[in-house]
C-alpha cells in the first residue's frame, strides 16, 4: 500500500529544563536566520556572489566560529535546527529572486514564529507512545492530548517535526507516514458552498452556518481583549514618560494579550474544522466553491476586520485536504463568475443587484435568498478548475 505523509500537531508539557532548551534553540535559530539574511545583504551591497544555505553553513563552522570564540553558544543547540534555519533563509531568498515574495524580513523576538526542527536519524529517535514522545536533544516529553499521534509500536514512522511556542504554550508538530486509505462510496450529488460575511457558509443542500464572530462568547472575549490591550498600551506610555512601569509587569500583560488572541483564534479554527467535517460527512461527489479575492476584500477598510476574522483561506486549504482524504472532487469557480447575480431558475443575470439586496427577485417570478441562490449556481457551474 502506498504511504502518505500526514502531519499531527498537539500541545506538550515539557519540564522546566526542557523549556529552557527549547527557548535557547529557538533563539539561536532566530539569530542564525537573521545573520544569514544580513550577511547575504552585505555581499550584495559589495557586489559579491550570493551564498547558499549549504555554503553559509560550511563558512560558519570552518571560518567564522573558530575566529569568534564568543559565539560558541551556537554549537550548544541542535545542529539540525540551526541548518534548517539557514535553509529557510535560502528558500526566502529563492522566492524573492523568482518574484514570488518580497525581500526577506528579519525575525523579531516574541513576534516571529520561529520553530525548533528535529528529524528522524536513527530508530531510537522520534519514538512516540500514547502519552509521550521522544525528541532528539530533549528526551521524552509528555503529551497533553493522549493517543492523538500514531504510536511507533503500531508501525508508524515519524519522519520529522517541529516544536513551537505560542502564548506561553508549547506545541509539537510531527510528520508521520500513514497508509493512503481514501474513503470511497460517495453519492452522485454535488453541493455548492457560498462563503460570506452575514453567514459564514450557505450550502446548496439547505444548511446554513452562522458567523461565529457574532456569538456572545466571542464578543465577550474581544471586549476583554480590548481592555487588556489598553492596559498594555498605558504601561508602555508610562515607561516612555519615565513613570513606574516595570518590564516584568509589561511582559505579564503582554502574555495576557497573547493568550486572549490565541483563545479567540482557536475558537474560530475549531468552528472551521467542525463545519468542514459536517459538510464532508454528507459524502457528496463534488464540492464547488468560489475563488474569492480576499486580498482585494481586505482593502475595504469597513470590511477588512470582518473578512480577516472569517479565515476564508484556511477554510479552503483545510477543505481541499479533507476532500482529498475522502475522494471528493473540489471544484473552484472563477472569481468573476456571477453566482449572486445569476437567476437559478431562468439563467438571467441581474446586473443592478446591490450588496444590500439580501433577497434575489427575478423578472421570471423567482424569489430566493441571495446567498442560497449563489450556492445553487455554484453547484451547477459548468466552467471550473479542479483544486
Amino acid at each position: 500500500m502506498r504511504k502518505l505523509r500526514k502531519s499531527f500537531k498537539t500541545e506538550i508539557n515539557p519540564t522546566l529544563e526542557q523549556r529552557v532548551k527549547i527557548n535557547k534553540t529557538i533563539g539561536t535559530c532566530r539569530y542564525i536566520y537573521n545573520f544569514y539574511i544580513a550577511y547575504n545583504k552585505e555581499l550584495h551591497d559589495n557586489g559579491q556572489k550570493f551564498m547558499s544555505g549549504k555554503s553559509f553553513s560550511v563558512w560558519l563552522n570552518n571560518e567564522y566560529l573558530p575566529n569568534h570564540p564568543d559565539y560558541a553558544w551556537i554549537k550548544g543547540v541542535s545542529s539540525k535546527s540551526v541548518k534548517k534555519s539557514m535553509e529557510d533563509g535560502c528558500v526566502a531568498f529563492t522566492r524573492f529572486f523568482k518574484g514570488e515574495s518580497k525581500f526577506p524580513k528579519f525575525k523579531k523576538k516574541g513576534k516571529s514564529d520561529v520553530k525548533m526542527y528535529f528529524v528522524h536519524n536513527n530508530p531510537k529517535d522520534c519514538r512516540c507512545e500514547r502519552h509521550r514522545i521522544n525528541i532528539p536533544t530533549l528526551g521524552w516529553v509528555r503529551l497533553k492530548e493522549k493517543g492523538y499521534i500514531p504510536t511507533t509500536k503500531d508501525g508508524y514512522v515519524i519522519k520529522s517535526g517541529t516544536i513551537s511556542v505560542k502564548a506561553g504554550r508549547y506545541y509539537v508538530s510531527v510528520l508521520v507516514e500513514v497508509p493512503d486509505e481514501k474513503i470511497s462510496g460517495n453519492s452522485t450529488i454535488g453541493i455548492g458552498i457560498d462563503l460570506g460575511l452575514k453567514d459564514f457558509a450557505v450550502v446548496s443542500n439547505g444548511k446554513n452556518y452562522k458567523n461565529i464572530n457574532k456569538s456572545a462568547k466571542l464578543k465577550k472575549l474581544e471586549k476583554q481583549l480590548r481592555r487588556e490591550q489598553r492596559r498594555l498600551s498605558r504601561k508602555y506610555e508610562n515607561l516612555k514618560k519615565g513613570e513606574s512601569a516595570q518590564k516584568k509587569n509589561i511582559h505579564k500583560q503582554k502574555l495576557r494579550v497573547q493568550k486572549l488572541h490565541h483563545r479567540i483564534d482557536n475558537i474560530r479554527t475549531d468552528y472551521i474544522n467542525k463545519t468542514i467535517a459536517e459538510i464532508v460527512k454528507t459524502k457528496p461527489s463534488y464540492i464547488t466553491i468560489e475563488d474569492l479575492n480576499v486580498s482585494g476584500m481586505m482593502k475595504n477598510r469597513h470590511l477588512s476586520k470582518a473578512v480577516a476574522s472569517q479565515k476564508f483561506y484556511e477554510f479552503r486549504r483545510k477543505l481541499k485536504m479533507k476532500c482529498g482524504n475522502h475522494g471528493i472532487e473540489l471544484r473552484v469557480v472563477d472569481r468573476f463568475y456571477p453566482s449572486s447575480k445569476l437567476c437559478h431558475c431562468c439563467g438571467q443575470i441581474k446586473r443592478d443587484l446591490k450588496l444590500s439586496d439580501r433577497v434575489y427577485k427575478c423578472n421570471c417570478g423567482y424569489v430566493e435568498d441571495r446567498d442560497f441562490n449563489a450556492s445553487l449556481n455554484l453547484r451547477d457551474a459548468k466552467i471550473y478548475n479542479v483544486a
